[in-house]
């Protein structure tokens, strides 16, 4: 696509981010469907099928960023993903809550806050592993990547028991947050589509065109966002982290509003902290194709926006712990919190030597 002109460039990429607009609404959509008409709900295989799901536009970018060699660009996008996606929080706050409660107050629980836990750790194993040799790697796998995983699958256990339970007063749920149950809105949209008679091979179907059509539009959206990032004399680290990372949260900002609105927002917010908790999965991917140790490489921009993740991601754990009822500007005093330290990071992000 290199010998394209910027305007095509351009048309193609806005054309690949609505098709993953679009693929991904109905992504999760039948996610849901199928959650419960397999009831998997609960299940490890379906926490997995639903991050698996949410992530397909990341999972396609590495993939193709990874065999062509071109790493920058894939940890550019996972670790910026990671920021921005929490950021999509500030907008279901701010655009999708109705009423005078903030988005964490309303979703107040210590499950979310164990999920923003585990997004810390695997995190904070992302700026160790970037420590270590390149040389370390046997078998196309490097110590990190795989303490990652192991990490993220164990986690998964973990919240998967308490979800059924914790030894806290009401399972760890705070008073007067959200009535329904956490996952109703899921069941709302098994029920919708048993009224317009979806069948369950249709529902699969559907996700299956939906999976193929969001990872062709992310090998697309990559190729012409490398492009582009040669065209303007942007670094693929800093496109990657920023412009292509928010083309792919896309999916997240329409279901995350259609949670919030439903009611469910203890969902909302579990789907952002899962997917950025499944992110750094990705390396062992990434390392796998490529087979050169992927994050000794990182460059300090890419353990800058590691930091930022983090940070922004204990802002709303604190967030749930000390329920701010006051909204400011429309969000909560937590999510105003958020987007002030983004636009600091992201001014900071061009100050950084490799990253501009």
């Amino acid at each position: 696509m290199a010998g394209l002109s910027l305007w095509w460039l351009l048309l193609i990429f806005v054309a690949a981010a609505a098709v993953i607009w679009v693929a991904g609404v109905q992504l999760s959509n039948q996610t849901d469907v199928l959650s419960v008409r397999l009831r998997l709900g609960s299940a490890l295989g379906g926490l997995i099928l639903l991050a698996i799901a949410t992530n397909l536009p990341e999972i396609a970018i590495v993939a193709s960023a990874a065999v062509a060699g071109n790493l920058g660009v894939a940890v550019g996008n996972i670790l910026g993903g990671i920021a921005i996606q929490t950021v999509v929080l500030v907008a279901l706050d701010a655009f999708g809550v109705r009423g005078k409660r903030p988005l964490t107050y309303r979703a107040a629980s210590l499950v979310l806050v164990l999920e923003a836990a585990l997004v810390v750790a695997v995190l904070a194993v992302v700026v160790a592993g970037s420590q270590l040799p390149d040389s370390l790697i046997a078998l196309r796998l490097t110590p990190a990547p795989v303490l990652i995983a192991i990490l993220w699958v164990v986690g998964l256990l973990l919240l998967r028991r308490a979800g059924r339970a914790l030894p806290w007063h009401e399972s760890g749920e705070a008073p007067d947050n959200q009535e329904p149950p956490r996952g109703h809105s899921q069941q709302r949209s098994e029920q919708q589509a048993t009224a317009k008679g979806t069948s369950t091979a249709r529902s699969a179907t559907i996700f299956a065109v939906a999976a193929v059509a969001t990872l062709v539009a992310g090998v697309v959206l990559e190729r012409s966002g490398d492009a582009i990032a040669g065209h303007i004399g942007l670094s693929g680290v800093l496109f990657g982290a920023t412009i292509l990372a928010a083309a792919t949260s896309l999916p997240e900002l329409s279901t995350g509003l259609t949670s919030v609105r439903n009611g469910d927002y203890q969902l909302a917010m579990s789907d952002i902290f899962g997917g950025n908790a499944f992110l750094p999965v990705l390396f062992l991917m990434a390392t796998l194709l490529s087979g050169k140790a992927v994050l000794p490489q990182a460059q300090a921009s890419d353990i800058y926006l590691t930091a930022v993740g983090m940070l922004l991601t204990l802002v709303y754990a604190a967030g749930l712990l000390f329920r701010p009822a006051r909204r400011i500007a429309g969000m909560g005093v937590d999510s105003l919190v958020v987007l002030v330290l983004y636009a600091v990071a992201v001014a900071g992000l061009f100050a950084i030597p490799n990253g501009g």
